[in-house]
């Protein structure tokens, strides 16, 4: 199997982009652009497509077992993990690019501290024993899959890194809080999932289908919203 790595690089943050092709070859059918981008880096010397020398190219990984979230890419146009996309399943040309709606660090490395903030925001933690049986356990579960990759927000028509609405990346873990909380504490975290989350989505589910982890979104966004809002407003 012969594949063309094509990847959009930048040395630094606010340089402009450039595109650099690597050649990889393997007989190994279960390969993924995380086994490419490795073995590429390894190589002494490293050489381009042309034959020119290339600096290592910066990405991002750790567990390379789609549990971590930190190889998110944009794949052929789309947002995925690099660990979870066998090149047997691409083209010739196999694109590569950092996500577009957070910063640039270097060639494919983003900076995804403002998800990070959101979730602070959002206080997605439990201050106090929480609510628990079967029906929640199913719905906690299921929020707590949420690896924090950002393919979510790459599709989302809504979200900007630094505006006011969160995205998928912030309802899933506020899913889960909101199923466990009472009291107090849980109108303040509807005071908070209806400002950032409920008020700036605009329900076009792109999130739906690209979720690395296979999270039901409907069903959460549907769960999140009655506990929030429509359940407070039928007991008003």
């Amino acid at each position: 199997m012969k594949r063309i790595i094509e990847i959009e690089r930048r040395a630094a943050p606010g340089d402009a982009p450039y595109i650099q092709s690597f050649i990889y070859e393997t007989e190994d059918e279960s390969a993924t652009v995380a086994t490419a981008l490795s073995e590429i880096n390894a190589r002494v010397p490293l050489l381009d497509a042309g034959g020119e020398a290339a600096e290592p190219i910066r990405w991002e990984s750790s567990c390379l077992q789609k549990k971590c979230g930190a190889c998110a890419m944009v794949i052929d146009g789309r947002p995925a993990l690099a660990c979870d996309t066998r090149l047997s399943e691409r083209g010739e040309v196999v694109r590569l690019s950092p996500l577009k709606k957070f910063p640039v660090v270097a060639d494919l490395i983003v900076d995804r501290s403002k998800m990070m903030e959101a979730l602070m925001t959002l206080r997605v933690w439990i201050e106090e024993d929480g609510r628990s049986h079967e029906k929640i356990n199913e719905d906690v579960y299921e929020a707590a899959r949420c690896i924090q990759c950002g393919c979510c927000l790459e599709v989302c028509p809504n979200f900007k890194s630094g505006g006011s609405f969160y995205g998928m990346a912030g309802m899933s873990p506020m899913a889960r809080i909101l199923s466990q909380t009472k009291g107090g504490a849980l109108d303040e975290r509807r005071k908070l999932y209806n400002k950032y989350i409920f008020e700036g989505c605009g329900k076009s589910l792109a999130c739906r289908n690209i979720c690395p982890a296979g999270l039901d979104i409907d069903r959460l966004l549907a769960r999140s919203n009655a506990v929030s809002l429509w359940k407070r407003l039928m007991r008003r």
